[in-house]
């Protein structure tokens, strides 16, 4: 049985002082809120109101608060309590849930008594706004993971795969609010073992940003296969950001792979430099040439180059990477060339190192996008199933049976089963016979092959492109193209530097 109020505890314990003649007690009593008085440095209870022990039911007065005020305890109360103590200011926490279910924000503030000083504690029930919140964090998060979802869907679900590139792409949405960003990336196989390689910045976020991303990303992927020179595709691309908003800066780079060239051909409209680490270690920043972003207008955009040699990285990113707001952009570059200096491993493994490196968490405020590209160095069983023979086409009618001995040679050493044999001689003989009679010198054949196909292409001077054309039964000419188109996997031509022009049909090799 406790001692009553005013009255000595039966133990040896310390006298708790009476509150009764206090003029608050009768206030207290009624205030809705929970209500506590504790006493002394062990915090023993001198008082509890009406909403307290309907709360957290009676506890007995002049037990030690470890004993009596557990839920203070569990709640952690009481290094706070010693605190107020000591500094004799007040605190406050907000919304902890207590063991009866429901959420409290606890004040407790310093009460001076005598030689002995107490806590007053007053437990406002916050319940339904803890729970409000609850329910809108939840909400917010629900749109979050949707925006999200919607900004990886307007990304490549899979990325392409070419023959003589390993590549691998990550991205990731930045901040914690809903609103998506409008950072994007590509890869595009052009056919005759070129590929095209875009990143992207739109810059905003939102909804509207979402739109002209995707919308780009699309324009992009139908504009290559027109297989124009990069700077050609980025005019296209500004003409087409002016239509869909003026107002939408949006940034592009737009890059080409021939592996017959060893080179990455590029177009910069605004965005940050590629960066390449050679097979030495030794990291290049593609600097020049870069013009101003999309949607512009009027500005002629200019191709460059950077080598990419077997045993090369290269890195196309947005400026989430490499942008703070506490340093200078060019430090930001300069960190990534020497993170990519020391990053070895496949692709994948680059990605994630540079994106570590970067500092780049769950709650970073921006957008990033990296795509990383290697064109690895193939030696032995795997070398040889890479394999290039170009013939300098000389002469008049009599290069064609020329070319024809000479691919039927190449692909005899490449061991090609008969059928893909002759398959292959036949479209060398049929392009090199449309661009003797169509084209102008120089001319050349070129045989290549991957582990997954093989390329015939024959370039010329002239820079008229062949159509595949129904040949009429007294046509004499016209049937070159349609038999290549025929019994190809794939056939194109394209414009090359210099005014003239390619064309290549590839075959796809039996699965090893």
């Amino acid at each position: 049985m406790p001692a009553a109020r005013g009255e000595q505890p039966a133990d040896d314990t310390p006298p708790v002082p009476a509150v009764d003649d206090l003029p608050a007690r009768e206030v207290l009593d009624r205030v809705p809120a929970l209500v506590a008085l504790l006493h002394g440095p062990d915090h023993r209870i001198a008082y509890v109101n009406d909403a307290y022990t309907a709360a957290f039911g009676p506890r007995p007065l002049g037990e030690r608060a470890r004993e009596a005020l557990l839920e203070l305890d569990e709640l952690g109360l009481f290094p706070l309590l010693d605190q107020v103590q000591r500094s004799g200011r007040p605190r406050t926490v907000k919304s902890r849930k207590a063991p009866d279910g429901r959420s409290y924000t606890f004040t407790c503030t310093p009460v001076t008594e005598g030689d002995t000083g107490g806590v007053l504690v007053f437990a406002t029930d916050v319940t339904d706004h803890a729970e409000a919140a609850a329910r809108l964090r939840a909400s917010e998060r629900r749109q979050r993971e949707t925006a999200v979802t919607l900004q990886h869907s307007l990304l490549p679900q899979k990325l392409e795969q070419p023959d003589d590139l390993r590549i691998a792409a990550t991205y990731h949405p930045g901040g914690t609010e809903a609103a998506v960003g409008g950072d994007w990336y590509d890869v595009i196989t052009l056919g005759g073992g070129r590929t095209a390689l875009v990143i992207g910045d739109v810059m905003g976020r939102g909804v509207r940003a979402a739109a002209v991303m995707g919308q780009l990303r699309t324009a992009v992927r139908a504009y290559a296969r027109l297989d124009l020179p990069p700077h050609e595709i980025l005019q296209l691309l500004d003409g087409l950001a002016t239509e869909i908003d003026a107002n939408q800066i949006a940034t592009c780079v737009y890059a080409i792979h021939d592996p017959n060239e060893g080179r990455l051909v590029y177009a910069s409209a605004g965005h940050l430099p590629i960066l390449v680490r050679d097979d030495s270690g030794t990291v290049l920043r593609a600097d020049e040439p870069t013009g101003p972003p999309l949607g512009t207008g009027g500005w002629i955009h200019a191709s460059g180059s950077v080598p990419l040699t077997p045993g090369s990285t290269a890195v196309l990113y947005t400026d989430g990477l490499v942008e703070r707001r506490d340093e200078d952009l060019d430090e930001g570059i300069a960190a990534l060339e020497r993170a990519l200096a020391g990053a070895t491993g496949s692709p994948q493994v680059v990605c994630d190192r540079l994106v570590r490196s970067a500092g780049v968490t769950a709650d970073h405020d921006d957008d990033v996008a990296v795509l990383v590209l290697q064109h690895p160095a193939r030696t032995g069983p795997e070398g040889e199933l890479f394999r290039n023979a170009a013939l300098e086409l000389l002469g008049g009618v009599e290069a064609a049976p020329r070319a024809r001995a000479f691919a039927s040679g190449v692909l005899t050493s490449w061991r090609f089963p008969a059928d893909l044999h002759d398959l292959g001689v036949l479209a060398a003989s049929e392009l090199v016979a449309n661009s003797l009679q169509h084209g102008t010198p120089p001319m050349r054949l070129r045989l290549r092959r991957t582990d997954r196909r093989l390329i015939v292409e024959v370039t010329d001077g002239d820079d008229h492109l062949p159509r595949r054309r129904r040949a009429e039964p007294g046509d004499e000419a016209g049937r070159g193209i349609a038999i290549v188109a025929t019994i190809a996997s794939n056939w194109g031509s394209r414009r090359t530097p210099g005014g003239g022009k390619a064309v290549w049909c590839e075959f796809a090799l039996p699965a090893r």
